[in-house]
């Protein structure tokens, strides 16, 4: 019983560490502008030594994993099947392959840059899909090492980065090129990483093209639990052996976002409830990062060096080159 107990203060004395990361990272994205989810990573880091105490270890791991889970399953919750239907079947099956083209270049680019390929994978998935939310449920069924954990936190920043840049550079490349309002729509919906990255470039541009740009990101968000079910079955023996089993129990987490998914489209959420609970989701996942920031020290991102950085650039442009050329033809 005295065991029991003493397990759960330190479990608590973790969560309670993150839930004060992600406070601050959230009160400084207000003041300074800057993405909560940056700050959170910055301040987890900065107490890096919280997890070599045997006290705070128990809440972090919770935090960067089931903390984590809760809020993939959250994010079901903004999935409408009607919007995206809307986009047309065309539209639709290309932005698909595009998505699927920019994983694959991911793992491509990484061997080209002398990088593990499960990196170019991540963050060609985050690229892809929809930034930091996707880098953290994609990491969260490969396989688990300290080297996974680098990798995820090196594509949270560079997403988190170059989704800020391409935020406010996109909006003025459409609106130079002429495009249409459908086409801008589908360019920034379909190139840009961030939902709220997304929000920021279509509706600085028109309300037409916020409209368009969010359907087309609906439908990249939409498959986030498709393609985290291709990478658990690729990466299925790897992670088996790393967490030392000789098979892996079902990511229902996964199946918690597809059953919310469900019940939103069939309208028994009410939108103060789903807002409430894509609120929720965010935060959660501000403290999962906190918490993966906790178990990275400084030393150990600087240490890789430049390539991250060209890798996670070159999957940005190759899927905002192929959209671009999608919507000009």
């Amino acid at each position: 019983m005295g065991s029991a107990l003493s397990r759960h203060k330190d479990k608590l004395r973790g969560i309670f560490a993150c839930i004060l990361v992600a406070l601050a990272s959230k009160f400084l994205s207000l003041n300074y502008g800057a993405p909560t989810m940056l700050f959170a990573l910055i301040l987890g880091m900065s107490v890096n030594f919280l997890n070599e105490s045997e006290y705070s270890i128990p809440g972090i791991d919770f935090c960067s994993t089931t903390v984590l889970r809760f809020g993939v399953v959250l994010l079901g919750s903004k999935i409408l099947f009607g919007d995206v239907l809307a986009l047309g079947w065309l539209t639709a099956l290309v932005v698909v392959g595009c998505m699927f083209a920019t994983i694959l270049f991911g793992a491509v680019i990484a061997k080209a840059l002398k990088l593990d390929y499960r990196f170019g994978m991540l963050s060609g998935g985050a690229v892809g899909i929809c930034g930091i939310a996707a880098a953290m449920t994609l990491s969260s069924v490969m396989p688990k090492s300290k080297e996974m954990e680098q990798y995820t936190l090196l594509t949270v920043v560079m997403v988190a980065t170059f989704g800020a840049l391409a935020m406010v550079a996109y909006p003025v490349l459409v609106s130079f090129l002429g495009l249409s309002s459908q086409q801008m729509g589908i360019f920034i919906g379909g190139s840009i990483h961030d939902v709220s990255h997304v929000i920021g470039a279509g509706y600085s541009i028109s309300d037409d093209v916020g409209y368009v740009a969010m359907i087309v990101k609906m439908l990249r968000v939409a498959l986030l639990i498709p393609i985290a079910w291709v990478f658990m079955l690729i990466f299925a023996k790897q992670r088996a052996a790393s967490e030392g089993r000789t098979k892996l129990s079902p990511p229902y987490f996964l199946f918690g976002f597809v059953l919310l998914a469900i019940i939103n489209n069939i309208g028994w959420i009410p939108q103060a409830v789903g807002d409430v609970m894509n609120t929720t989701s965010q935060d959660c996942f501000v403290i999962a990062i906190a918490a993966l920031g906790m178990k990275t020290s400084f030393k150990g991102l600087l240490d890789i060096g430049w390539r991250p950085a060209a890798m996670v650039l070159s999957e940005s442009l190759f899927l905002g080159g192929l959209i671009l050329t999608w919507v000009m033809l």
